[in-house]
């Protein structure tokens, strides 16, 4: 299967309300509430050697993301986890992204919908580097998005929402029209945030120093990274990162589930070499999902 296939256009089969159906039948109407009100939750997840990485934790969020959402996903959340493994498993692949997805369906349209059905589904397609690998080896380049994070008392901010991705897109076509690979976010008090779906970390003096997530995801795989920091006994400084500080890191990567761990080797003016950290937690977290 061609990667630049179109997504609706594909062989397979995905999960939909509780049973697997032809890819090219997984449908929704026009008029599906979460189409025009952005009432949709997600997650993103990896497949390495046939198994899912962090699989419980991921389901887990995503059912919380449903209670910011105000909404309840009608199943278990070890139904998700067995439709997930059994997604994986109908596709074929052995390595692969998964998409589970919940939103409210058509039956009420209008900015109210507690009548609408929430429906969920699963799809599975092998997509592998998110960045090109040549420029991930030296380390990306990224913008500086004129997009903010908004304040925790205006968006439900952490929880895993398509709403909250608009700006991101937004962002990163800015980012990639420019020619960078993606694009740093500010939040709404002009700190350091995080990439358009991926966290950040700096180094300086063998020291991580990473923005507290006070107002964006605490991605599963910064949580893993950092994990794996204190196994190697480097020190974590979760803190308040303004702009002007980036000038003074020697090393930068970015985190997540598609970004892997990344190296990154420009902000707008700021320039990062990427170095031993950086190489011995790409290592490790490589290690790590692989279950070595």
């Amino acid at each position: 299967m061609a990667l630049t296939a179109s997504f609706d256009d594909r062989d397979g089969v995905i999960w939909f309300n509780g049973k697997l159906v032809p890819w090219r039948e997984a449908k929704v109407h026009v008029l599906t509430h979460a189409l025009h009100y952005a009432d949709s939750v997600f997650e993103g997840e990896r497949v390495y050697s046939g198994t899912i990485f962090k699989l419980k934790e991921h389901t887990e969020r995503l059912f919380k993301s449903a209670e910011y959402l105000d909404f309840k996903i009608p199943y278990t959340p070890d139904q998700i986890n067995a439709a997930c493994i059994e997604t994986v498993k109908a596709q074929g692949f052995t390595d692969a992204y998964v998409r589970p997805i919940a939103w409210r369906g058509s039956e009420m349209m209008g900015v109210s919908a507690q009548a609408g059905r929430i429906n969920v589904a699963i799809a599975v397609w092998e997509w592998p580097s998110y960045f090109d690998p040549a420029e991930r080896a030296r380390g990306i380049r990224m913008d500086i998005s004129r997009w903010r994070r908004p304040s925790p008392e205006t968006i439900p901010c952490f929880a895993k929402a398509a709403g909250l991705y608009m700006i991101c897109t937004l962002s990163k076509h800015e980012a990639e029209a420019k020619g960078y690979a993606d694009a740093l976010m500010y939040d709404y008090r002009g700190l350091v945030a995080e990439a358009t779906g991926a966290n950040i970390f700096f180094v300086k003096d063998g020291k991580l120093h990473t923005p507290k997530p006070d107002c964006f995801l605490d991605g599963i795989t910064r949580q893993s990274v950092i994990g794996l920091a204190k196994k190697r006994h480097i020190e974590i400084i979760e803190r308040a990162i303004q702009p002007e500080e980036m000038g003074g890191f020697e090393q930068c990567f970015i985190t997540g589930t598609a970004a892997e761990v990344t190296p990154v080797s420009e902000i707008g003016p700021h320039k990062f070499t990427p170095g031993q950290i950086t190489q011995t937690l790409m290592d490790d977290y490589d290690k790590l999902i692989r279950g070595k």
